[in-house]
């Protein structure tokens, strides 16, 4: 897998978890637990997002 390609599948899977997290909070039975960990998850992508274009600038 290419880097682009790679970038482009962690960007997709970043903007799906926050549409999850935004329906998420309009139910007021939400699991507080599962929430926070959709929210965990969609901040290491974050992260890996900003680690690959830190890397790509930098060569």
């Amino acid at each position: 897998m290419s880097m682009q390609s790679h970038l482009a599948e962690l960007e997709r899977r970043h903007a799906a978890l926050e549409r999850k997290i935004e329906v998420a909070l309009l139910h007021p039975s939400t699991d507080s637990l599962e929430l926070a960990h959709m929210k965990r998850k969609k901040l290491k992508i974050k992260d890996q997002i900003e680690r690959i274009r830190s890397d790509e600038t930098l060569h």
